[in-house]
């Protein structure tokens, strides 16, 4: 007992643990971050990893939330610019599709995505939060846009949910590194359906 709480005091603060997984996945790839790779950078032993996480699915799904917490504020404040909605509707897109192959925030979603097919309702509720964020905030710039006569009149959930499923299909194209599809086509790609049917001209 008395081990296990000296253990706990010298642990190295849960951002930290989540920071450095987040940074091997950039550097070495999804398939190297294991418990014990991960111990020995941030000096604990995978045993002591498994008391706080319990399992690399938690692991992988609190890393996802801490990259995606600084994501969600990186998003807060792009929207918040005294910019057209039109442009801060630019923003959102660019800061939503992969910076290119094996891009680390695509991966560790990938990842999290595929593990979810087992996942507890738990799990399940708290990736839909995450995209729940996303979704909200793109509603609310919608509304905004054509409140101000920027955007056509559409539904602005409906249209919302059509968008983002246009983002992750093409994200995910990009982050696997699929031949012929890089990030500059998709952004070409979504911001021709955005002038197309929302912008008004």
């Amino acid at each position: 007992m008395a081990g296990a709480a000296r253990a706990r005091k010298n642990a190295p603060p849960r951002e930290e643990v989540l920071a450095t997984a987040m940074d091997m996945i950039a550097e070495r790839g999804l398939e190297k971050l294991t418990m014990a790779a991960l111990g020995r950078a941030v000096g604990m032993s995978s045993g002591h990893l498994l008391y706080y996480f319990h399992s690399k699915d938690e692991l992988l799904l609190q890393t996802l939330e801490w990259s995606e917490g600084r994501l969600g504020a990186e998003r807060g404040r792009l929207l918040d610019r005294p910019e057209t909605a039109r442009e801060r509707l630019s923003a959102y897109v660019d800061l939503y599709v992969p910076e290119g192959h094996r891009d680390p925030h695509w991966t560790l979603w990938l990842e999290v995505w595929n593990r979810s097919q087992n996942a507890d309702d738990n799990a399940r509720a708290r990736q839909a939060a995450i995209e729940g964020a996303w979704h909200r905030d793109l509603v609310a710039l919608l509304a905004e846009g054509m409140s101000r006569g920027e955007f056509r009149r559409v539904d602005a959930d409906r249209f919302a949910a059509r968008v983002r499923a246009l983002l992750d299909g093409f994200s995910i194209h990009v982050a696997i590194g699929l031949r012929g599809t890089d990030r500059e086509q998709v952004l070409g790609h979504v911001r021709e359906f955005v002038e197309d049917t929302l912008v008004m001209l």
